[in-house]
């Protein structure tokens, strides 16, 4: 594996770490009896932001297969 390919795992588990706990937040934020909803708005912005990242670094890892 080459070192950019390491450099990318370890970004990648960086940022499904603050993907499962932004998942955490907005779960606690919904079960409040008064909910933020510019907060919860901006969470979830956030969670679909770190998404779309992890799945272009993943698929920044997979080799290209010439044919």
């Amino acid at each position: 594996m080459p070192l950019d390919d390491a450099v990318t795992a370890q970004r990648l588990v960086e940022l499904k770490t603050e993907h499962r706990d932004l998942d955490a937040a907005i779960d606690r934020l919904v079960h409040q009896s008064t909910v933020d909803q510019l907060q919860l708005t901006r969470l979830k912005k956030r969670r679909l932001q770190l998404k779309d990242t992890i799945a272009r670094l993943e698929s920044q890892l997979i080799p290209d297969l010439d044919a």
